[in-house]
């Protein structure tokens, strides 16, 4: 949910320069457009052939409002003996894009649906990604249809995938949920997610999965043609929904680790001084560690509305620095785990926006099947970690750019205003701080800047052409 930490921001012009500047494309060619829809002709016209009938389990979505690429639907039910059942719903590409087809060759090229304010650069195009592949409400699509059981600690005793035909009943919001759940009246798909949502993060702690409660930026409309910085800040919904994904990564890794082939997201340890370091600049925000406390358990509960839980949290991004792909068809890799989630991982649950998870899913619904790996799919698997790379770091550069460009638009015509911050990061000569109101976050000058402290800052520099913003401590 969007807290009240936010600021109507100036500016309609839009985000046009930064798509130019990264050479975002306005459209697909017309190749692609003509072969997705007539992939979704075809469908149309065929039907479900020899899929699984799957329609009568009530599967619901849950997504930021608005959302029309809709990759997971799911219904967690309370097994009858103890423990839980997971059905997991994940769209499914499979019937739509040809293996070294237009739609194919432009997808790999694209690597992942990029995000901007003003509407998204999308992976697919959106006949499918908004339509018929998309798990919208109250469509029959295709899918990939997880089940998974689970004792009555959380723990995965068995997981299988098939192709399947499915129906989502209803389409839920984060806020949704979480009033509904606050309220003792959950929707029935979702009752029981919050108990197996809990225990998955107590298992996740124990496990040594770092997880950083930072407040997320992000830029919507102001409602009068321009644009507003607000904070969404990660609530229990966030955390039982992305863990119920991150059960079925896990498992998917599981399965690929076991036949010896497959592509895993994978992140090494971190190194010897990164702890040390984290331990020290805890030490200095005046945050008892104990020795025998591991540092999954010490983030974990903190409460990120103190202002050196944050500090710590920024300073923890060094633990989870190394992230990539690791691809095997023969023998097991050596880098097997996500250091992050202390387990190994694969990405196979949002096909629509993220072009490494069709080839995810094709892998396991082969092994789950019994039959070989597609050949199209190993002879894929080499290239998808640079591919990956290329686009993983396109979108990291466009978030940013945004929200620069807004942060810029914002703070543009209050040169010399003094405001409230919060100290993230110091370093020699200057300092990352967080403004809670506009929430911003920019560079400070000054020396000797204390990380975890409150200062007042003051505004001397806001150039939205080279998307810039600088404070300078108040008073010096």
């Amino acid at each position: 949910m969007r807290d009240v930490a936010s600021v109507t921001g100036v500016g309609g012009e839009g985000f046009a320069g930064i798509r130019a500047e990264f050479g975002l494309p306005s459209q697909f060619p017309e190749p692609v457009q003509a072969e997705a829809e007539r992939a979704v002709a075809e469908w149309m016209r065929d039907g479900a052939g020899e899929r699984e009938d799957a329609t009568g389990l009530p599967l619901v979505t849950i997504d930021p409002p608005g959302s029309r690429d809709l990759d997971q639907a799911m219904l967690v039910e309370t097994r009858p003996g103890g423990g839980f059942r997971v059905h997991y719903a994940i769209a499914d590409l499979g019937g739509f894009v040809t293996p070294g087809g237009p739609l194919d060759a432009e997808v790999r090229r694209r690597g992942q649906t990029m995000y901007l304010p003003d509407g998204n650069v999308p992976l697919h195009p959106t006949v499918l990604s908004e339509g018929a592949a998309s798990l919208l409400p109250g469509e029959v699509r295709p899918a990939a249809l997880w089940t998974i059981d689970c004792d009555a600690d959380g723990s995965p005793e068995h997981a299988r995938v098939r192709r399947a035909m499915v129906r989502s009943i209803q389409q839920f919001d984060y806020e949704t949920v979480r009033a509904a759940v606050a309220a003792g009246n959950p929707h029935p798909s979702v009752a029981a997610l919050p108990a197996l949502g809990r225990l998955r993060r107590e298992r996740a702690v124990r496990r040594g999965a770092v997880e950083l409660q930072l407040p997320e930026q992000d830029v919507a409309p102001d409602g009068r043609g321009g644009w507003q910085l607000v904070l969404r800040s990660r609530t229990e919904v966030d955390a039982w929904n992305a863990e119920i994904s991150l059960l079925t990564g896990m498992s998917a890794a599981g399965m690929m680790l076991e036949a010896g082939i497959g592509v895993l997201r994978t992140l090494p340890d971190p190194e010897n001084g990164a702890v040390q370091w984290l331990r020290r600049s805890a030490k200095s925000l005046g945050i008892d560690w104990p020795r025998e406390m591991e540092a999954s358990e010490l983030l974990a509960g903190m409460d990120p509305n103190r202002p050196e839980a944050l500090a710590l949290f920024m300073d923890a991004t060094r633990l989870l620095r190394g992230a990539g792909y690791t691809v095997f068809d023969g023998v097991a890799p050596e880098q097997r785990t996500h250091a992050g989630l202390g387990a190994p991982y694969a990405h196979v649950t949002a096909p629509l926006r993220r072009l490494v998870d069709r080839y995810g899913a094709e892998i396991c619904l082969a092994l789950c099947a019994e039959r070989d790996v597609p050949n199209w799919v190993r002879e894929a698997l080499p290239d998808l970690p640079r591919l990956m790379e290329m686009s993983d770091v396109l979108a990291s550069k466009v978030d940013r750019a945004c929200l620069d460009l807004v942060e810029a638009w914002v703070l543009g015509d209050q040169i010399g205003r003094e405001f409230d911050a919060m100290v993230l990061r110091s370093e020699q000569g200057s300092a990352e701080v967080f403004l809670p109101d506009p929430p911003v976050i920019a560079r400070c000058e000054g020396d000797g800047l204390p990380e975890g402290g409150r200062i007042r800052v003051r505004l001397v520099h806001a150039d939205a052409t080279a998307r810039k913003v600088t404070f300078e401590r108040a008073g010096e």
